[in-house]
């Protein structure tokens, strides 16, 4: 199997970001929001996706 070098790198990053925060989710999305703020840059929010749940469906 072939490995991409930029997949590899990326990998390697996220895994660092996570171990620094014991892999914590909850550290881990408060810290990148933290850094969007910082960043001062305009990041698109789109809004939710609707689910059908099977009990709609099936009505």
């Amino acid at each position: 199997m072939l490995t991409d070098p930029i997949v590899d790198e990326v990998r390697k990053v996220r895994e660092a970001h996570a171990a620094k925060f014991n892999y914590d989710l909850e550290a881990i999305f408060w810290d990148l929001k933290k850094r969007e703020k910082a960043s001062g840059k305009h990041f698109v929010r789109l809004p939710p996706k609707h689910v059908i749940l099977r009990e709609k469906i099936a009505s």
